[in-house]
């Protein structure tokens, strides 16, 4: 079911900074069907809250629901830009899709930025000037993991993830940081909920401790069926599979587990204390890092339109890049290939009353930035 939201005057008012206001139109698509629907909810959300909040007129926003698969995303973004003449999209969840739909958008002059998906070749060889991602590189937060593996004193790791281009992406990055041995290296199906083979494996590895990247409700699955399965070693993660929609489904069983983000609702600065209650009395719920980067994402589009016209391409390209807007993370900014240097941090799962959270222990990795920056020509 298409939702399409119009936040439009029937005439745009001079806008409070030197650049004259100019309607601007932006297609995101996300997931909101369907397995991973929590996330595309939270994107969406935390966008149309910073869009709301500023009290912009002149930015009209057509969601559509990809359910999640690459051919329907991909007939969406030609909508989008054929039909609904669209200036900027953004909000795809799976690389998978990114994949799909990026390239191709980019290529017909339209701004893409990611609220989310963080894919290897979209930050090395296939860069492109009107692709920015607000989130990460997919390699990042598995990074911090594998760092925080070192620090941890863990010498065995068994490792897993989906067999799609994150999950590639997330033992990749988890590698290149880890300096001991892998007890075993698996990919699973996307999608998948049954993990009894798996956590057999690693149950016979001798592993002294797991790491899995399993967003939504695979993760769920999988830390439910490893809590009861006895094996006893300390799991480590990112966010995805610790993020705040799904710590609720999964309970006691996530507790004490460490996990890498670049976003926490414990980061102390105005911005993002401002942003967890207002989008807590806004929609009833702790925001997600998800809600957190659809949030950055609206907040850097409207530092753009404060700056220059999105006809004017050179411009607006140069309004993104500068990242001039007040970031839930903090200090944020943009490597050459349009790619964020941030600090990751190290979570731990807590309690808060009836609520399971996060809270930051450490910073995993400072001033982080992608490891593929050098193969892109911008």
């Amino acid at each position: 079911m298409k939702l399409k939201h119009i936040l439009m005057a029937a005439c745009a008012a001079m806008i409070s900074t030197s650049v004259q206001a100019e309607d601007l139109k932006v297609g995101m698509i996300t997931t909101l069907s369907g397995g991973g629907a929590g996330l595309g909810i939270d994107v969406r959300d935390g966008f149309m809250l910073a869009i709301e909040q500023s009290g912009r007129n002149d930015i009209e926003v057509v969601i559509e629901d990809d359910q999640r698969k690459p051919d329907v995303a991909v007939q969406l973004a030609d909508k989008m830009i054929q039909s609904e003449k669209v200036d900027v999209l953004t909000g795809i969840i799976w690389s998978n899709l990114a994949m799909a739909v990026v390239p191709a958008a980019v290529a017909q002059d339209k701004f893409y930025l990611s609220p989310n998906a963080g894919p290897s070749p979209l930050a090395g060889k296939a860069c492109h000037k009107n692709y920015f991602n607000v989130a990460w590189q997919n390699d990042n937060l598995h990074e911090a993991a594998g760092a925080h593996a070192n620090a941890a004193g863990h010498k065995k790791s068994f490792i897993l993830a989906p067999n799609y281009p994150a999950g590639k992406d997330a033992l990749t990055g988890f590698k290149r940081f880890y300096s001991g041995d892998l007890a075993g290296e698996v990919y699973t199906k996307l999608g998948q909920t049954d993990y009894a083979s798996e956590i057999a494996q690693i149950r016979a590895s001798g592993a002294d401790s797991v790491f899995f990247f399993l967003p939504g409700g695979m993760g769920i699955s999988f830390l439910k069926q490893f809590a009861d399965s006895g094996v006893d070693v300390p799991v480590v993660g990112p966010a995805f599979s610790f993020d705040q929609g799904i710590l609720q489904a999964v309970g006691e069983a996530a507790l004490g587990v460490k996990n890498t983000s670049q976003w926490s609702k414990d980061i102390d600065n105005p911005t993002n204390a401002a942003f967890v209650e207002s989008f807590k009395a806004k929609y009833g719920r702790l925001p997600s890092l998800y809600a957190s980067q659809g949030f950055d994402t609206a907040k850097l589009l409207i530092s753009a339109m404060d700056k220059a016209k999105v006809t004017d391409q050179d411009a607006f390209r140069a309004a993104l890049k500068e990242a001039d807007f007040a970031s839930t993370r903090g200090d944020f900014s943009f490597g050459s290939n349009h790619h964020p240097i941030q600090d990751i941090y190290v979570r731990e799962v807590i309690k808060e009353g009836d609520v399971y959270t996060n809270r930051i222990v450490s910073v995993g990795l400072e001033n982080h930035a992608d490891a593929y920056a050098s193969q892109c020509n911008l």
